[in-house]
């Protein structure tokens, strides 16, 4: 009767890591120079970009480090129902959006994975920025937003994969502050 209240393998280190993702994707820089639309599909996106590079550089880390990946990405959907709920969304409704939400995450990933893996080629560039226009701004991005999103996921996804693993275990913040990197 007691496992019923204990706690998953990683579930405190997926939640300081998922809290630090939103951190960062709250951060004014994004919606204010980049001009990311203020609206929950805009925080939605920055939300997921985030958590997309914290479970990109997991998955470089073998069992554990997938293990880790999952308990974010459980976080992430964890929040995302009750975030939903808080606002008003029907019980009957809830999984279908989430649902929803699982798949967009998923297909933006796909797409953002095979963009950097692309990053030597002249098209892994171009293929990134399209993919966060289309995303981040629905194909209205202001002249340049997407190119320097790009950068930053570059610069970011590039930090994250010195820093050692066990501090993502730890759950220790590790987004930077987007206007210093």
């Amino acid at each position: 009767m007691f496992g019923l209240f204990r706690r998953r393998p990683h579930e405190r280190a997926a939640y300081s890591l998922y809290t630090d993702a939103v951190r960062a994707a709250r951060r004014p820089w994004f919606y204010s120079t980049l001009g990311v639309p203020d609206t929950l599909d805009g925080r939605f996106d920055l939300v997921g970009l985030h958590v997309f590079l914290l479970v990109d550089r997991l998955h470089r880390e073998g069992a554990a480090g997938k293990a880790l990946a999952q308990a974010v990405f459980d976080a992430m959907f964890a929040d995302m129902d009750f975030n939903l709920r808080e606002m008003g969304v029907g019980d009957m409704t809830v999984g279908k959006k989430v649902k929803q939400m699982m798949t967009a995450f998923h297909g933006r990933s796909t797409v953002y994975a095979a963009a950097l893996e692309a990053d030597d080629a002249a098209q892994g560039q171009a293929g990134l920025e399209a993919a966060l226009a289309r995303n981040v701004w629905r194909g209205e991005e202001p002249e340049g937003a997407a190119a320097s999103l790009a950068g930053l996921m570059r610069r970011e996804r590039e930090r994250l994969g010195a820093v050692p693993v066990a501090a993502f275990v730890a759950g220790a913040p590790q987004f930077a502050d987007p206007v210093l990197a």
